[in-house]
Formats: C-alpha cells, structure tokens, sequence
C-alpha cells in the first residue's frame, strides 16, 4: 500500500540536494548587537531589529507590567472576548502616530495582507501587483477571485501601461487595486509611491502599500512611506505594516480612513479567527510608538551608521546593489560563494546570513546585511573588516596591494 507521506522525505531530500533547505541556527538570548548563536558571540548583522527596540528596557518593563496586571493570555480572539483595552488604546495610538483617521492591529503583518487583500477585491475585479512584491502579497492575491496583473519592478510607465489595457479589456471592472511594497526587502529600494498614488488617482485605483521595511525607518520620526513622501489618505488608501521590525515586537497592522477599519475587521478572516495579541506584546507594541515618539535618536543613529557601512563597503569594492535603505545586500553571484561568505564571516564573528535562488533570481545571490542602530562605530568596523577579509580571500573585492 503507497505511503501518502513519502513525498514530504523526498522533496526535502531534494532541496538539501540543491542547496536550497534552511538550516535554522539558534540565537541564545536577545536580539542584541553582540548575542550568541549557535553557542558563539558574533556580531548580529541580519535582524530585522532596525532600531534595536526588541530588547529595549522600556519595552521590557511594559511586557512585564501588562502580564501582571492583564494576564498571560487574551483568552479568546476578539470579537468574542479577546479585545482588551490593551489593544484598544494601542489602534489609537497607532493611528496618531500614523497621522490616519483609524488603525487595525492583525496578528502578524503576513495575516494582514493574506486577510484583507482578498476582500478588498474579488471577482469582477483587478489586482494590479509589482513583480517584486512579498511573498505575503503574492499569497493574498492568489487567495482573490479577482484578475491578475503584474507590472514591471517599480516601473510606474509598465504600470500606466497595465492600467490602461485593464480598462479598455474590462470596462466593467467594478474596482482595480493598485498593490506595492513600500521598501523592498531583498534590494532595499523604495517604491515610487508618489507616482504610483498619482496614477492610481488618475484612474480610480485603491492604491495599497506594505510598509513593513518602511516603519521606523522612512518618513518623520520613522512614520513610514506615506509620511515620506507627504502623501494624504485619499492618495494612499491602504497603509499595512508590522510590529516585528522596527518596532520590535510582533503582529500586523493597516492604516487608513475608518471605513477601512470598519470594512477590514468584519471581513478579514484572519482577524475574525486568531487570537488576539497576548497582553504583553500588545503593551511592548505601545511603548515602542511611544518610544519612536519620544526618542527620535534612534531613528538618526540607524541612517548614521546606515551611510557609514555602505560608505566604507564601497570604498573595498563591494556592490552593493539597488540599495536605498538599511537594507544592504553585499552582491555575490553565486549562491554556492554566497553560502561560503556567510560561512567565513560567522567563522571571523560576523552573523549574516546568504540569500540565494529561488528567493531571488538566479545568478543574483547576495549576503542581506540590515543596519540596526544599536551598533557602535566600533561594531561596525568589526563587521567591515569582516567583510573585507573574507571577501579578499574569496576574490569577491581586489587583493590588497603590497606596500
């Protein structure tokens, strides 16, 4: 009799054959600048902790607070009996800091896009999406009975091309919906928001924006793309972030008019059907809007040490791609040296982890490093003198010439 299971051994025999499995390494303790992984001190180099808010005190003490006084758990999710004030006062401190009329706050910022995405539009509709969008968008869009187009990477002249064939095809498109990420997480470029916003106005487009990797690190006081680039709420319908970056916590979250709130937590089954927040980390999310509030220094600090990583990466002859943000890949080629980079630099105390097909094309393999604001200068001279003595010994950058 055939075993129904065999496949789940062999397709994962197949991509440690490739190269291509995860191999999960453990981080003992927080995530700190300098924190033990796999049982060795090294400098963290690929945390999405941008401001380093994950192991801030005032954030900590706030977890604490919360589950003394509320509990360990919500005890239901919250429509039924799982909405504390908590979470409450959180979505309105959120939608101030966010300068929007309302917020709602998802279990993660995955449940938000797979959530509301496919109630936004549905059959007799269009989903426009950039073909470098997040593997959370692409899930939202396929979980849509609406039609599927996709327009070149931030290319805004391809987009006024697909808007203008959907509406001549389709006339009877009752809504079209404009889709980007904010920054994009494998290049760290910025989508051209401000134009995309313009051509969604000219033809009656929702537009939607996923700032994950925007929050806490673009805009006023890391307010995000929409803050960036001084765009207003009838420009850019649909704001989505995420607590477990910049903010350094966990869980999703969308901005915009109270409409979109109102719309979003009677529609968005993965909202209506998870578990609230515990109170802990609905308290550790509000002292980090209250820190971004009132402690604009690490914002500062991250584009200090941001400009002067990549300052000192290019000036050894790495390429550093399309970057625009913290987000910084070292360009490799190969994902066969991109895995020995990573390798030699966790050897030397450097952690940065490869990224290689099929998350990003062949032939573009790259080691993400994300800049983090809790790094000193003399961090950062660490990890480039990593950088630069691993990459010598891999001919990634030129040898250094005899004196």
């Amino acid at each position: 009799m055939r075993d129904p299971t065999t496949f789940l051994r062999q397709e994962y025999e197949d991509l440690v054959r490739q190269e291509l499995d995860w191999k999960l390494r453990v981080l003992g303790g927080p995530s700190a600048p300098w924190c033990t992984v796999d049982g060795k001190r090294v400098l963290m180099f690929c945390s999405n902790n941008y401001l380093g808010l994950s192991n801030h005190p005032k954030l900590k003490a706030a977890a604490v607070d919360a589950i003394n006084t509320h509990g360990a758990g919500s005890g239901s999710v919250r429509p039924i009996a799982g909405n504390m004030d908590l979470h409450v006062e959180l979505e309105r401190r959120l939608a101030r800091f966010k300068d929007a009329e309302a917020s709602l706050v998802y279990q993660t910022g995955f449940a938000a896009n797979a959530g509301l995405i496919p109630q936004l539009a549905g059959k007799g509709d269009v989903i426009i999406s950039d073909e470098l969008n997040h593997g959370s968008i692409i899930d939202g869009v396929r979980l849509s009975a609406a039609e599927r187009k996709v327009y070149k990477h931030s290319d805004t002249g391809d987009l006024a091309r697909v808007l203008e064939e959907a509406e001549r095809a389709a006339p009877q498109f009752r809504r079209i919906l404009i889709i980007t990420d904010g920054v994009f997480s494998m290049d760290g470029d910025i989508a051209p928001l401000d134009k995309v916003a313009s051509l969604g106005a000219e033809h009656g487009a929702m537009v939607y924006v996923d700032d994950a990797h925007g929050e806490g690190v673009l805009g006023e006081g890391g307010r995000g793309i929409v803050s960036h680039f001084r765009l207003g709420r009838d420009k850019v319908h649909v704001e989505m972030g995420t607590f477990s970056k910049a903010f350094g916590v966990v869980g999703g979250h969308v901005s915009g008019s109270r409409d979109l709130v109102n719309f979003a937590y009677n529609k968005s089954r993965t909202w209506l059907l998870s578990g609230s927040h515990p109170p802990g980390v609905a308290a550790a999310c509000l002292a980090a809007v209250d820190v971004l509030e009132k402690e604009p220094q690490h914002v500062q600090r991250l584009w200090e040490n941001t400009r002067y990583f990549k300052k000192a990466m290019k000036d050894l002859g790495f390429d550093l791609g399309r970057s625009e943000t913290p987000i910084t890949p070292v360009m490799v080629g190969e994902s066969g040296k991109a895995k020995k980079l990573s390798s030699r630099l966790f050897e030397i105390g450097v952690f940065a982890l490869p990224i290689v097909y099929p998350m990003v094309a062949q032939g573009k393999a790259r080691i993400r490093t994300i800049m983090n604001a809790a790094l000193s200068k003399e961090d950062l001279d660490f990890a480039i003198g990593a950088f630069e003595k691993a990459g010598r010994e891999l001919e990634l950058i030129p040898a250094r010439k005899a004196a």
